[in-house]
Parts: structure tokens; C-alpha cells; sequence
């Protein structure tokens, strides 16, 4: 994991950005897996300007492969009735298969992984939060995700530009979702709110506005700042115009949430 301490009441997780994989998950993943293609490629760079405000950064260097981190322990289904994946997928998002069919993925391992790669990454962030509700009062969670902009078995069609997640109001206080539903209205972008993605286990477990923690979901598709083929190439021509709109998300939750 790596950690950026800033001093400002934003922490932003990056829990789908990694790609390293231990040599004895690395072996048995298929011929397709070995492309990582469903990371959450680039956000680091996406969000290279977080600095600036002052924010406080966590993000993971494993893959999801390795284990889900916006997955509940428990690994419940965060969309019940609908495809998904699970806390140690076993499947692409496409579908096929994630391993070797010699390869088996037994309890134990489940087990040694959650214990060894999700809970480090949720103990740091529970401390951040504590540390910057201890200076602050209150903690605006900002979970960065991307996903490539058509997977037919996750959802029909092409997703929106920017999918916005409060848990359907749940995670956020009203004023500060109203004031980053407005400042999402931007020319050239396309926005979903609390639609296909409303939130992972990162954003609905903590995010407590009655407590003074303020988590929200960004889902941006691929296709606004990088290449979706096999490869992923970052895109800087697309990025420049992106940037700044994140940018403009990021003031606007820290404007909003001054004084709570």
C-alpha cells in the first residue's frame, strides 16, 4: 500500500489501482487474466494534482485479483440478483475464467488473503479517518474507481462518463451530494447518479454523515483518459480535459462540507 498524508479533511482510496500479484497467484492466472485488464488503470496519475488540496491519499499496489478491497468481508453481494464479483474473484469481468483450471481456491486461502491484503488496507483507513475527524470534526471519503466503458455482463450498453455513487443518499449529507451533483454538470461529460454504481462496501460502510464522515463513489469510464484495449495506455490528450473536472468535484466537496 502506499500512504500520502495530507493535513486538509479529504482522504481519497484508490483500492482498484494496483497490479502487483504474488508469484503463487501469478502462476495459475489464465492467458487473459495476465493482462489485468479489470484494474482500475492509471487513477493515481488521473488524481496526480490531490497534492494541491492537501489531500491525504491510500491506494493499493496489488490487484483486485489478489482480493477485492471495496468487497464486504464477509463477501456478500453488494447487487443482490445481479452478475458481480466477489471479495477473491474466480471470474474476469467478462466472465471467464480468472485461473488455471488446476489452479482451486479454497476457504483457507480466502481466509490467509483477506487476513493478509484486505485487512491492512481497511485498518489504515479507518486510522486516517480517525485521524482527520480528531483534526477536523468530520472526513470526506472520496473512493476513485474507473471500469472500461461497455461490460455487457455487468450492465447493458456504455456507461456514463462520471457514475456518482452516495448509496442512494445514504453515505453523504444532503447539501454536500447536492453540491457535488451540481459541480458534476460539466460540458462534454456524461453523469449518472446512484445508478449501476451506487457505492462499494467502501463507501456504505463508512460513510456516516450523521457522524461527520462523508463518503462518495467515483466510477469514471475508461474511455475519457486512456486506451481500453490490451495494453491500457494513458491518454494525456483526453486526461488534460478530464482533470480539471475532477478537480472542480474535489473543491466542491471540500467548499460544501466547510463548517459541518
Amino acid at each position: 500500500m502506499d500512504l500520502s498524508i495530507g493535513s486538509s479533511p479529504l482522504l481519497i482510496s484508490m483500492p482498484h489501482c494496483g497490479t502487483w500479484l504474488p508469484d503463487e497467484i501469478l502462476t495459475h492466472l489464465s492467458p487473459a487474466a495476465r493482462n489485468l485488464p479489470d484494474t482500475d488503470w492509471h487513477i493515481p496519475q488521473l488524481y496526480d494534482f490531490a497534492g494541491e488540496l492537501d489531500a491525504t491519499v491510500l491506494s493499493a499496489n496489488y490487484s483486485r485479483y489478489v482480493v477485492d478491497l471495496n468487497r464486504p468481508p464477509d463477501d456478500q453481494p453488494l447487487y443482490p440478483g445481479q452478475a458481480g464479483t466477489g471479495l477473491c474473484p474466480e471470474l474476469l469481468f467478462d466472465g471467464s475464467p480468472l485461473y488455471t483450471p488446476d489452479y482451486v481456491l479454497d476457504e483457507a486461502e480466502i481466509e490467509s488473503r483477506r487476513r493478509h491484503f484486505w485487512q491492512p488496507y481497511h485498518t489504515l483507513l479507518t486510522e486516517e479517518i480517525k485521524r482527520l475527524q480528531g483534526q477536523h470534526g468530520y472526513v470526506l471519503l472520496y473512493d476513485a474507481h474507473s471500469i472500461a466503458s461497455q461490460v455487457p455482463r455487468l450492465f447493458e450498453g456504455r456507461l456514463a462518463d462520471l457514475n456518482f455513487g452516495t448509496a442512494r443518499g445514504q453515505s453523504c449529507g444532503a447539501d454536500i451530494e447536492a453540491a457535488l451533483v451540481a459541480s458534476l454538470q460539466q460540458p462534454g461529460y456524461s453523469v449518472a447518479i446512484n445508478q449501476r454504481f451506487v457505492g462499494g462496501y467502501i463507501t456504505r460502510h463508512y460513510g456516516r454523515p450523521a457522524s461527520g464522515v462523508h463518503a462518495v463513489q467515483m466510477e469514471i469510464a475508461q474511455c475519457t483518459y486512456m486506451n481500453e484495449t490490451a495494453g491500457f495506455s494513458y491518454r494525456e490528450d483526453l486526461a488534460a480535459d478530464l482533470k480539471p473536472v475532477l478537480r472542480t468535484v474535489l473543491e466542491a466537496f471540500l467548499a460544501a462540507a466547510a463548517g459541518h
